[in-house]
């Protein structure tokens, strides 16, 4: 083949007791990308819907995802890359990662399938480092792998697929305001204390024991993060009012990845339906506009079309 169109979906970063290494996939929404090879070397980048997002591949994630590829393949043609945004940039749902790893999957396709889906979060982290400033695979590995994954390590990269259960289902609250990743790092102090450390490993461990359990009453107490969100609330717009409002029918919520969306997973369809309304009512009041999402876990990760 010498061309493809994948469906890279977005996907939710920490789950509040996991920073940078616990995340899960959406069904929606997801990016559509187009890549095909070209006789020419060198990588070109086209953008149809969203002129905020560089092209220069030396600036865009996708490029060093494609040299470093083509540096390790020894290929001697280049690639272009098409993608039609609906992933928000700024949006906390993992719009640069879809990018890297939607580059990494298909020009693995491309090229024979020569890298496993590990190798393809390692290539897909060189692209991500640029969007955010730290090298971290929480939003890669289930794009890439789907359902939930758990980043046990860095260095050396070792990640683990968890269960994702049929009933859950995510309600997404985006604020169509832009927050980059790099920016939310900032305001972190890398001081913790160890009290409060050891409360976010018991959530860590629990959360990650109610997936294998199917133990929703233990998942609703582990969705609770005493470090990074406290330090982040101010970026994120009615985020108490919010978490308040989904709180009578859903397990937990909190800020997706750097933020500023805010995610609450929900038992079964109904209940996320419930979390959307009133969700709504909320987000109705204010002169933010909102964007709100119910999507089911995706376990398949990125999706190929043609």
């Amino acid at each position: 083949m010498k061309k493809i169109t994948i469906n890279v979906p977005a996907s939710v970063a920490n789950v509040s007791c996991g920073f940078d290494v616990l995340g899960f996939c959406l069904e929606e929404p997801y990016d559509e990308m187009t890549i095909e090879i070209k006789k020419t070397k060198g990588v070109e980048i086209k953008i149809l819907n969203e002129k905020s997002i560089p092209t220069d591949p030396k600036y865009n994630v996708c490029g060093p995802v494609a040299f470093a590829m083509m540096k390790k393949l020894n290929f001697k043609y280049g690639f272009k890359i098409t993608i039609v945004k609906k992933i928000k940039p700024g949006s906390g749902i993992g719009s640069s990662a879809a990018s890297a790893a939607g580059t990494a999957f298909a020009i693995n396709y491309l090229t024979g399938n020569k890298f496993s889906k590990l190798e393809l979060v390692k290539f897909a982290m060189i692209g991500e480092e640029i969007a955010s400033g730290a090298e971290h695979a929480d939003n890669l590995s289930p794009v890439i792998f789907g359902g939930f994954t758990l980043v046990r390590s860095i260095k050396p990269l070792d990640i683990i697929t968890l269960p994702s259960l049929e009933k859950l289902y995510v309600v997404i609250s985006h604020p169509l305001i832009e927050l980059k990743t790099k920016d939310a790092r900032l305001i972190i102090n890398k001081k913790i204390n160890l009290e409060k450390a050891i409360h976010q490993w018991g959530n860590l461990g629990g959360f990650i024991a109610s997936l294998y359990t199917k133990n929703y009453e233990l998942m609703s107490k582990t969705i609770e993060d005493v470090i990074i969100e406290p330090q982040r609330l101010k970026l994120i717009p009615n985020f108490k009012k919010i978490v308040a409002a989904a709180s009578t029918y859903s397990i937990g919520s909190g800020i997706s990845g750097a933020g500023p969306s805010i995610f609450s997973i929900c038992k079964g369809k109904g209940n996320a339906e419930l979390v959307l309304d009133a969700i709504k009512k909320i987000t109705d009041k204010g002169n933010i506009e909102y964007n709100l999402i119910l999507s089911k876990i995706n376990t398949v990760g990125i999706k190929t079309i043609n």
